[in-house]
């Protein structure tokens, strides 16, 4: 106890003088002795004594009830009061300033010890609750979010500064407000927060989600995107003690995604453009094939929409087959406008457009495998297409579809060297070999769209 330095604030000095005797046979270290308030100030702020024994009843014009007021509120340091008065309104002056112990005169030194010990233990407890205090405020005050704390009725108990400026409303003015008046939000259509059942002072908070579409109306008119949520405080016996709200503003964040949003279509735009142009510069050097890579690409994504495939997924299909025979740039144009029947070489030549179109492509980073459903169009199901020969799952999806929509396109269209066969004998094909060459589940949609639905390729 060598360690724990007191100040003694005693007016009568014998008195005094028994109390540091007293002390230091318990084995404390005396801090000083002084006789009035003034004093017991003074001493305490150039000593920083661990702990101040108080004499109520001090000479001069600041008593021992004033003087302990300042050392503790000030200073930080604890105080236990010592006199020899009981009277009531003496007593309810000393509880107001919050004393750490009272003892009254005479007392034994165990009486002593014992007081001064819990005081120590008090003051202890006691500063190390302000600091946390003090470190949760500050991290209330400091977050990046707004926040409003409610009661069991969801009257406004607390509000950070950030909460302060989002809404519109001074704390002050706020508390004990309904949360409603205080937070004026819509989410997704509806208020929020939403009316709860239960009389006030015992509703039961539930968790809220305040989603990214959340409005806020502030006090000052301004309406701002806000997003968070509402928590239910609970002790530790897990009864409702009120709420939390949470929430930010998300307004530069809405206007970073509008940005980003706006520049994609942009992007997205150039691109669909750079792959018209592709497909245009084939249907110039094969007038015959005019317009042949837009109706297999309307056609696949018919048949894809009908087949339910994802819309980002019938996005990448639709560019696959505006180019699908971007190859044929490569294939000489006396042998694609050659009004008789092709040779064996030829058509050996007019099959290298896949791996054509595909070596164009693959330095392109689409957001879909463009350039390998360009190679896989004339692939078929069991192995006998070009030029890689692939079965089944090996040929992607998009390509199975591409290249159903491209038999049915080109039999039913004009070519150089022969009249178009029609659309009847285009399903008839499609049909016939449904499961050889082209995947059922693909011809089946495509045989709804021109049968049940109507659809047609010209329109």
């Amino acid at each position: 106890m060598a360690n724990i330095r007191i100040l003694v604030v005693e007016d009568e000095s014998l008195v005094g003088r028994d109390i540091q005797n007293m002390l230091r046979s318990l084995g404390y270290s005396i801090a000083g002795l002084v006789s009035t308030g003034e004093q017991a100030i003074q001493k305490s702020r150039e000593l920083g004594p661990d702990l101040v024994l108080m004499d109520i009843v001090l000479k001069g014009e600041v008593d021992g009830i004033s003087a302990a007021d300042t050392i503790w509120e000030s200073l930080g340091i604890p105080v236990v009061y010592l006199t020899a008065y009981t009277d009531e309104t003496t007593l309810q002056r000393a509880k107001m300033t919050e004393p750490f112990g009272y003892l009254l005169k005479p007392f034994e030194e165990r009486e002593l010890q014992t007081t001064i010990e819990m005081a120590l233990y008090k003051s202890k407890m006691d500063k190390k609750l302000k600091e946390r205090d003090r470190w949760l405020t500050t991290i209330l005050y400091s977050i990046g979010d707004g926040i409003i704390a409610t009661d069991t009725a969801d009257r406004v108990a607390f509000m950070n500064p950030l909460a302060e400026r989002l809404t519109g409303w001074d704390e002050g003015e706020a508390l004990h407000k309904p949360l409603a008046e205080v937070f004026k939000a819509e989410a997704d259509g509806k208020k929020f927060p939403a009316g709860r059942s239960g009389t006030a002072g015992s509703s039961e908070i539930a968790d809220s989600v305040l989603s990214s579409q959340s409005i806020l109306h502030a006090k000052s008119g301004l309406s701002l995107p806000v997003e968070g949520s509402l928590s239910p405080i609970r002790d530790e016996k897990g009864s409702s003690m009120g709420g939390v709200l949470v929430f930010r503003d998300i307004t530069m964040r809405k206007q970073t995604e509008a940005d980003l949003e706006a520049g994609l279509d942009k992007l997205r735009r150039a691109l669909d453009a750079t792959v018209q142009a592709m497909g245009l510069t084939i249907e110039m050097r094969d007038p015959y094939t005019a317009g042949h890579q837009r109706r297999v690409s309307k056609l696949s994504c018919a048949i894809a929409q009908e087949m339910g495939i994802s819309p980002n997924q019938i996005d990448g299909l639709r560019m696959a087959g505006d180019i699908h025979d971007l190859g044929k740039i490569y294939i000489p144009a006396e042998i694609l406008s050659k009004p008789g029947q092709l040779t064996d070489i030829e058509f050996t030549i007019i099959k290298t457009h896949p791996q054509v179109g595909f070596d164009i492509l693959k330095a392109i980073d689409f957001p879909w495998p463009v350039a390998q459903m360009v190679l896989q169009h004339h692939e078929w199901i069991n192995g006998s297409g070009y030029p890689g020969g692939l079965k089944g799952d090996e040929i992607l999806y998009e390509a199975r579809i591409l290249g159903v929509a491209d038999v049915v396109e080109a039999m039913s269209s004009h070519r150089p060297y022969r009249p178009s066969y029609g659309i009847d004998r285009a399903l008839e094909e499609i049909q016939s070999r449904s499961g050889q060459l082209y995947e059922p589940a693909i011809v089946e949609a495509c045989l709804r769209l021109f049968r049940d639905k109507g659809f047609a390729l010209d329109k």
